[in-house]
């Protein structure tokens, strides 16, 4: 476990924010993460094809039919994504609200009031840049988001960074 290593100086860092991140922020990264896969595909093709049997039966059909055609066509509009949002409040609320993210050629520096920890670039995964956010994967499918909000002006930059230091270690 040499990849994690206490440290308690960041005066050293290239970049260093306070890390807020929102449940809607947490939400948007979800709703990308599930469009932009085949299971959102197959969530569009089955809301449109609830869409026109809806259209096709409704006046067809007893009240509890429609029923399951209203809750159908709102299962990947509405019940989907208010499901995520109430999972990422709650991811959300774990985070400790005095977070400090914070980079520097040696590896990406945590520091909480209870805890301080540093990953070593190679056990970083990835990055990822998502509309108004930054991902940096440590494992498949978990990271940290940076947002436009905390990057600020040094979003490409920063982004830049980190892909080198990525990179480098590959090379």
């Amino acid at each position: 476990m040499d990849s994690i290593i206490i440290w308690n100086d960041i005066r050293d860092m290239k970049y260093k924010f306070d890390y807020q991140i929102t449940a809607l922020d947490l939400w948007k990264l979800s709703m990308c993460g599930v469009y932009s896969s085949i299971i959102g595909i197959l969530n569009i093709i089955f809301t449109v094809a609830m869409l026109f049997i809806t259209k096709a039966f409704w006046g067809d059909v007893n009240s509890f039919i429609k029923i399951i055609f209203i809750v159908g066509i709102g299962l990947f509009t509405v019940i989907q994504p208010a499901a995520i949002y109430i999972r990422a409040k709650r991811q959300v609320n774990a985070i400790p609200h005095d977070l400090q993210i914070c980079f520097n050629d040696d590896g990406i520096h945590i520091k909480s009031k209870k805890q301080n920890s540093k990953l070593k670039w190679n056990v970083i995964k990835g990055i990822s840049k998502k509309p108004g956010i930054i991902v940096i994967y440590t494992i498949t499918k978990h990271g940290y988001i940076l947002t436009d909000k905390v990057l600020g002006k040094q979003k490409e930059d920063f982004y830049s960074y980190v892909v080198s230091k990525i990179n480098m270690r590959q090379s």
